[in-house]
């Protein structure tokens, strides 16, 4: 039995990113898939009883909960490969992409759930994110640390494949190549680097289910409206 195990879901970034840290170090581990909309595990709610969520790495006996935080915990635990920089402020500056990933990436995401003008203020939003990313953030080097994939690179890396989807179901092109080259380019690098390419998700699967929640989401609106009118 596996020391360390990992509550995740296949089509969450967040759990990815752990996946990709763990297989990066080289770090042996049991997977362990939630079921999160039907049934969440007796274990899951033990390991991360305040907010019930995935992913939690349980090492031995000990749950950690946040991927980015997870994640940290990883490259401390296990020193090989590290994915933070060892100068102290090389390491300050890749935390404050980290956490502007962690602050913006919420933008993107809303265009899922919204229409209208709603929709259209998150994309120009989300354009700028994308602008501050390309002009400040990764400058002239293959990844955001330099040659090989680090921490900054597994907290953008839902962009590698979950914006793809995301601006299919909602009809919006936001990384196009010639707005945004050195980010365009960063995507395809990262998605080529076996462990990374070999730890995504199936992207017509994960489209397929993006579109089920997104379409869930808006009969729920639509109910509740109705409700309201009735009223």
């Amino acid at each position: 039995m596996a020391d360390v195990k990992l509550h995740g879901a296949w089509a969450s970034p967040f759990s990815c990113r752990v996946v990709w840290a763990l297989k990066l170090k080289g770090v042996p581990y049991e997977n362990i898939e939630e079921d999160l909309p039907n049934n969440k595990s007796k274990l899951l709610l033990q390991y991360n009883p305040v907010h019930k969520k995935i992913p939690v790495l349980v090492h031995g006996s000990k749950p950690i909960c946040e991927s980015m935080i997870i994640i940290e915990y990883i490259d401390e635990t296990w020193l090989q490969n590290p994915l933070l920089p060892s100068d102290p402020y090389q390491r300050a500056l890749a935390r404050f992409w980290v956490k502007f990933a962690e602050d913006k990436s919420s933008v993107v995401w809303t265009l899922l759930r919204s229409s209208g003008e709603e929709r259209e203020k998150a994309k120009n939003e989300s354009l700028e994110v994308l602008k501050t990313i390309e002009e400040h953030g990764l400058g002239d080097k293959k990844f955001f640390g330099g040659e090989e994939i680090g921490i900054v690179d597994i907290a953008f890396g839902w962009m590698s494949l979950w914006l793809g989807v995301i601006e299919e179901i909602v009809g919006a092109k936001l990384l196009e190549a010639h707005l945004f080259p050195r980010l365009y380019a960063w995507t395809k690098s990262f998605k080529e680097v076996p462990v990374i390419k070999q730890n995504l998700p199936d992207g017509h699967e994960l489209l397929l289910l993006c579109k089920g929640v997104r379409e869930k989401v808006i009969r729920i609106f639509f109910f509740i409206m109705n409700r309201l009118i009735a009223f």
